[in-house]
């Protein structure tokens, strides 16, 4: 009797086994699509993040690293660990650590930002850049990021988003609808960034976002909407009432 043919299952969009299919190109894909301005919005993010000199930070959904990266550059007395769900990211994370000589500095680790393995308090910040979007329960990684960070240190939430309003936010969603797509396919693959386009256009105006990250035990602190409100910063504090 013959074996069963295999049946091929395409992974669950936003998932890390999805992540793990466009890992190689992953670098390239947020230079073109972002036009380089995603180094600016995360050397932001660092700033944001007020860190004393020998800090210690996690990075969620740390991907190829390059916040992970930018926090232990801006910070030389800094540690960051920085956590992802795909191995495949965490593989090119690696190797771009070990680059620039920091392997001593960021370490890496395989994980789930809904289950974080810290104890309460254990980080001095956290952040996470364009990752938000593809945690299934988003309130629980809030809350988790409120868990394991010290009271009156800072967590960083860096996401893109669909602007609303004004000349120039026709002009971003534009781009967001059928630029992203299309340079996607080519660069990538079709399914994934029809994903990238829908997640992005289906993620919460700001303050809707913010009143989630309150109801999860954070106190938000700033709201900064960038490039016209293609990209959003939200710093926020742990709540010690919460």
């Amino acid at each position: 009797m013959s074996e069963p043919a295999t049946q091929l299952i395409a992974p669950r969009a936003g998932s890390g086994a999805m992540f793990d299919r466009i890992a190689g190109r992953y670098d390239a894909m947020n230079r073109v699509l972002s036009l380089g301005l995603d180094r600016g919005w995360r050397r932001r993010t660092v700033r944001a993040l007020q860190l004393g000199e020998r800090s210690r930070v996690l990075d969620l959904a740390t991907g190829t690293g390059d916040l992970a990266v930018e926090i232990a550059r801006m910070h030389p007395g800094a540690t960051v660990i920085g956590l992802d769900t795909s191995p495949a990211m965490l593989a090119i994370a690696g190797r771009k650590i070990a680059r620039r000589g920091l392997a001593g500095r960021v370490s890496l680790v395989r994980g789930d930002a809904q289950h974080l393995p810290y104890r309460n308090c254990e980080m001095d910040a956290a952040t996470i850049a364009f990752g938000i979007r593809n945690v299934p329960d988003r309130p629980a990684a809030l809350r988790e990021m409120a868990r394991v960070v010290r009271p009156g240190g800072r967590i960083a939430v860096l996401e893109l988003g669909e602007p609303r309003r004004g000349l120039l936010a026709r002009v971003a969603r534009f781009h967001t609808h059928h630029v992203v797509p299309r340079l996607g396919a080519l660069l990538s693959g079709e399914r994934e960034y029809r994903y990238l386009q829908s997640s992005i256009a289906a993620f919460s105006a700001a303050a809707e976002f913010a009143a989630v990250m309150e109801l999860a035990g954070l106190h938000v602190v700033d709201v900064a909407p960038m490039t016209f409100g293609v990209c959003t910063l939200y710093v926020a504090t742990p709540r010690e009432d919460a």
